[in-house]
């Protein structure tokens, strides 16, 4: 595989540098406005639980839609998707400043409507990063995400601080924040604009009638639950980011009580130095991969993040702060991009967006349950306590998330295997719905196979049962001992056509290595057997 030329090579490809430009734009809307949102919340209210809430109507909706979004990501088509929910988050934005402009937003509505942004960029994530290797080469996909991560954090680094700068200029914070959320509204349009101009062409696209929305969350489930390598990086994610969002929930009252001279803008420079911090990360992070392998670097993170959480709980000087705060940001990147570069090139096209929108549902979730419980626990106690546990969670945590590993090992080869094998050879071609659908392959395995059998055979199974197979089993005939039956049941004829043209080349030579090991004249016997339904005496009649 041909490494990428430099971590900037994705930029040379006019489309996905004409993406990557509009997203940061929109991203600087993004942070204006979480930064504008959250100051304007603790104008209206003094409760740490409604303030720790905007973070929590932030992450909520992916954790609840993710799957979903990824589900309908992988079904229709995405240009499409992405203009509708870029259009949705546009004018619930809109509708917010007016509101504010007016001067009758309140908790309630400031929450319902961060909420309603929300379910838009829940939806569009998942297609929004999926669409990436239809832009680059996949050895160039770790830099592009890479380059994403960075496009976010120049927005991160920038957006807060114009956020905090806008509200301090008006003499009403409101006002401020009124054009804060009115520039947002307006940044999607460049995004719509991109969007509505690009020509795609999708890389793979099934010759088979597409899935249902159920369906296709079903399979999404079934593929995570034998897919160890995507469940790896879903449980790092997790943990890492409930412990963490303390940071993010808490940093507004973090300024109030460390800079309470700056008000907004002081928010905006804490929240600020995470963005600079996770620039440096991004750009660094192609050497650094080069020499320390990712679960060491998830480790040093972890441990840094540790640190961070006792310094902003003990520390009340704001150049330390701010120091602290750079370093943050740079293992969040750092940590963030690692996860999401291991999920992507871990999963098939087929499945590409319900991958991402779990990911992002449990990255997100993370972030919206550990959001309630640091601003439970600050409500009841303190600031400071809060952050205190957090940080005695995660670093309890470092020692077992550690054993899960990523990125270990030769990746496999997850390109569609191109082969063109005929379709069964059957008496009657069946409806795409005739089903329960069961497939049985007689193997013929002498003895001195039958060890190496037994152990690539079940490696087979995990195959089978991503691919959609609903049930699988192995069987030895008692009487031949040398003749082995593997069964696999399938819902409908349909989803066994699919899990045909799911076939990855890693999959198909786990299919040859069984092949291999079986001894004949031909190759192993398949036979397809549909579910036998009773018919009524008088069924030809209705």
């Amino acid at each position: 595989m041909r490494k990428s030329a430099s971590a900037f090579a994705p930029l040379q490809i006019a489309l996905f540098r004409d993406r990557w430009i509009a997203s940061t734009v929109s991203s600087v809307g993004t942070w204006m406005q979480d930064t504008a949102g959250t100051w304007l919340m603790t104008v209206l209210t003094t409760s740490p639980l409604l303030i720790a809430l905007m973070q929590t109507a932030a992450s909520l909706p992916v954790l609840f839609l993710g799957l979903l979004a990824g589900a309908t990501a992988d079904i229709y088509e995405r240009r499409r998707l992405l203009i509708f929910w870029q259009c949705w988050m546009l004018g619930s934005v809109a509708i917010l400043a007016v509101l504010t402009f007016v001067g009758i937003v309140s908790p309630v509505t400031l929450l319902l409507l961060t909420f309603m942004l929300n379910i838009g960029s829940a939806m569009n994530n998942p297609a929004w990063q999926a669409i990436v290797p239809e832009l680059v080469p996949r050895e160039d996909i770790p830099s592009a995400v890479t380059l994403n991560a960075a496009s976010n954090n120049i927005a991160r680094a920038v957006g807060p601080a114009l956020g905090g700068l806008m509200i301090a200029a008006f003499m009403s914070p409101d006002k401020g924040a009124g054009w804060v959320f009115a520039l947002n509204s307006a940044s999607f349009a460049g995004v719509i604009w991109i969007l509505w101009r690009w020509k795609r062409t999708p890389l793979f696209k099934s010759a088979l009638p597409s899935e249902r929305i159920a369906g296709s969350v079903r399979s999404g489930l079934r593929y995570l639950r034998y897919a160890p390598s995507l469940q790896g990086p879903l449980i790092r994610a997790f943990t890492f980011t409930f412990f963490v969002s303390a940071v993010w929930s808490l940093l507004a009252l973090v300024a109030k009580r460390d800079m309470r001279s700056h008000g907004a803008m002081g928010y905006g420079i804490l929240n600020g130095c995470l963005g600079v911090g996770a620039i440096f990360g991004a750009t660094s992070l192609a050497r650094i991969r080069r020499h320390i392998d990712a679960d060491k670097l998830l480790a040093c993170t972890g441990i840094y993040y540790v640190a961070t959480l006792l310094i902003l709980a003990f520390v009340h000087i704001p150049a330390v702060a701010i120091a602290t705060l750079i370093g943050a940001g740079f293992a969040w990147t750092t940590t963030m991009s690692t996860l999401n570069v291991s999920v992507q090139l871990s999963v098939p096209g087929w499945v590409y967006a319900r991958a991402l929108g779990t990911y992002l549902m449990t990255f997100q979730g993370g972030m919206a349950l550990g959001s309630v419980v640091w601003g439970v626990i600050a409500q009841r106690s303190s600031t400071k306590v809060s952050l205190i546990c957090s940080a005695i969670g995660l670093a309890a945590s470092i020692p077992f998330t550690s054993r899960i590993h990523i990125l270990k090992g030769e990746l496999p080869d997850l390109t569609p295997y191109k082969w063109k094998r005929p379709l069964p050879a059957l008496a009657t071609t069946p409806d795409p719905d005739d089903g329960p659908v069961r497939i049985s392959i007689d193997y013929s395995i002498p003895p001195e196979n039958y060890a190496e059998f037994t152990h690539v055979i079940h490696s087979l199974e995990a195959v089978r049962l991503r691919g959609g197979a609903v049930r699988w089993g192995i069987y030895r005939d008692a009487a031949d001992p040398e003749h082995l039956n593997e069964t696999f049941i399938m819902e409908s004829w349909l989803d066994y056509l699919r899990s045909r043209e799911r076939m990855t080349a890693a999959d198909q030579v786990i299919r040859e290595q069984v092949y291999a090991l079986h001894c004949g004249d031909a190759t192993p016997k398949v036979t397809h057997q549909i579910w036998a339904r009773e018919v009524g005496e008088h069924a030809g009649h209705l």
